[in-house]
């Protein structure tokens, strides 16, 4: 399939789960593909994975001179940038009274503070027309447990794509949010729960959602080339809920 072909694309956090099969459907959709990460064994693993082709860059998401630095890269190398799937995150969950000034700050930089000035320092390099996805989460959504701060950066991504899908579509560039529900993807691994934690959590969240299961990485991909694509030309801020009917109970 050639729905991306040609496009030049770039994925930060593409180098597990989400992002990095986003980043397998976009190549075999034809476009040229960057994706970022920070850990050097996963961006090794990836780029074995992804193949020569794809380039794989080292960039802290939370960090606003990397950013800057990303932006440079990305116009040295394409020029102009067709697509940018903004799917770098952290995940923390733990009670209210558990947080740190430094776990929440580094939380909103990543997750929110990041991909705002990506955005503006990408601003010179989007071509006309462009579109920019981000990966939001239903747990702005649900009210759940031990999520606030990782639910109140998801939040404000929505709130983003939906503010700047009218200031920018003026350049040409649509904003949209995929918003998964629990996928399977190595992210639940980072959490520093023991097996036995993940595994009573992992059955909580499951007898939680409808379909009866977890997502697949590729479920959300596919939308994302969706919302990539030109075939998303008339859809502007809007949000895809993509959960297995977990929102709605």
């Amino acid at each position: 399939m050639t729905r991306l072909n040609g496009k030049r694309t770039l994925i930060t956090g593409g180098t597990s789960g989400i992002g990095l099969e986003t980043a397998k459907q976009f190549v075999a959709e034809g476009a040229r593909v960057i994706v970022t990460g920070t850990n050097p064994a996963t961006i090794a693993a990836a780029q074995a994975e992804l193949g020569p082709d794809v380039i794989v860059l080292r960039a802290d998401a939370g960090n606003v001179d990397d950013q800057k630095r990303l932006a440079a890269q990305v116009a040295e190398t394409f020029g102009q940038l067709d697509v940018l799937f903004v799917n770098a995150g952290v995940v923390g969950l733990r009670p209210v009274d558990q947080w740190t000034e430094a776990d929440f700050d580094r939380s909103f930089a990543v997750n929110l503070k990041g991909p705002y000035f990506l955005i503006q320092a990408l601003l010179p390099v989007f071509a006309k027309p462009a579109s920019i996805v981000f990966n939001g989460s239903i747990n702005a959504r649900i009210g759940m447990p031990n999520s606030s701060v990782y639910a109140a950066t998801k939040a404000g991504l929505i709130s983003l794509a939906r503010t700047l899908s009218g200031e920018l579509i003026s350049r040409g560039i649509r904003v949209n949010v995929v918003s998964p529900g629990p996928v399977a993807t190595p992210i639940y691994g980072k959490l520093g729960m023991t097996k036995e934690q993940l595994d009573s959590v992992a059955e909580s969240i499951r007898s939680q959602i409808p379909v009866g299961r977890f997502g697949e990485p590729v479920e959300i991909a596919k939308a994302i080339v969706f919302l990539a694509s030109d075939e998303s030309s008339f859809t502007v801020g809007s949000e895809l809920v993509i959960d297995g009917g977990m929102s709605n109970l």
